[in-house]
């Protein structure tokens, strides 16, 4: 199997680890009142103590120290980028409904990368990539769409008719624009981090812990701004929460790096919608909610997009 293969395998691995976030999410509010602000961050600093011990562990210690000589602010950059966007992705969902916030924030990212994408590609060979990245990227963003709205008609039936009536959310305008900052800034991180570690000389694991560590710094003054409760006794979200810090962040941002080495930004992007189908078929598979028609077809659209990203 060729690198590139294995890179878009990792990418694609990440995006199905990030997928079960939200089912995970949701076992943990049932069982603790935290904000899904204090949830992030612990989720982050879980992942920093777990990847530092894998880093030392491994014998990467070394590799950490010259990161951060050779190249501290991009890497701080990157996690700081990283806790930014999955802040600025829970406003727009408190704001303007999860369909919305999801559409528009992972929406975006990939248009905004695939543009990125065409400006570095070579002239002789533009034409051709605008076609194939046209249709991907047109394939991914209907897939998102349509396995967002299942997803919402799924929510609100499943809650009632009352809180179906507010799936947009009390503030769209401001939902919308914290969605489109959440999509920009994670289309920024993601074509920052590929820069990094295509220089050939950055290790993927040792930029996961520089970035996820100053991410879950970051982190700690927005969340004692939101208010407590700041801890939780409950066996079953401790657990949670250590599968939130250890599968969907530490090993999944791992993965994801790994394969930002021969893996296009743009592409890696579109890799990760799985994440949207992975946390609807674990929602039917799970907790009984209808896929219906609009999701399966939304979720094929995005298998033949991530399908097509090979080239």
């Amino acid at each position: 199997m060729s690198s590139t293969r294995i890179g878009l395998l990792f990418v694609c691995l990440a995006g199905i680890l990030w997928g079960t976030g939200g089912l995970a999410l949701e076992i943990l509010r049932d069982h603790s009142p935290m904000s899904v602000l204090t949830v992030s961050a612990y989720r982050m600093l879980i992942a920093a103590v777990a990847l530092l011990v894998a880093s030392f562990a491994r014998c990467r210690g070394s590799h950490l120290v010259a990161l951060v000589r050779a190249r501290p602010v991009r890497a701080v950059v990157v996690g700081l980028g990283t806790g930014a966007y999955q802040a600025l992705y829970f406003g727009s969902v408190a704001t303007a409904g999860v369909t919305v916030a999801t559409v528009v924030s992972l929406g975006l990212a990939p248009v905004l990368l695939a543009v990125v994408d065409l400006v570095r590609a070579r002239r002789r060979t533009a034409t051709r990539s605008t076609v194939r990245l046209t249709l991907v990227v047109s394939s991914a963003l209907s897939g998102l769409v349509l396995v967002s709205m299942a997803s919402g008609m799924a929510s609100g039936m499943a809650s009632g008719a009352a809180s179906g009536a507010n799936a947009v959310g009390p503030q769209p305008v401001l939902g919308l624009l914290l969605a489109i900052a959440s999509g920009s800034v994670y289309a920024a991180t993601t074509a920052l981090g590929s820069t990094l570690l295509a220089s050939g000389d950055v290790d993927p694991l040792a930029l996961t812990t520089v970035a996820t560590t100053a991410g879950a710094v970051g982190l700690v003054p927005v969340v004692l701004a939101g208010g407590g409760p700041f801890v939780t006794s409950d066996p079953t979200a401790l657990g949670t929460l250590a599968y939130l810090g250890i599968f969907t962040m530490a090993l999944a941002y791992g993965l994801f790096y790994a394969g930002l080495r021969t893996t296009r930004s743009g592409a890696a992007v579109v890799a990760t919608l799985l994440e949207p189908v992975t946390a609807a078929v674990a929602a039917a598979v799970l907790l009984g909610e209808r896929l219906g028609l609009l999701g399966i077809v939304g979720s094929v659209l995005i298998l033949a997009a991530v399908a097509g990203l090979e080239d």
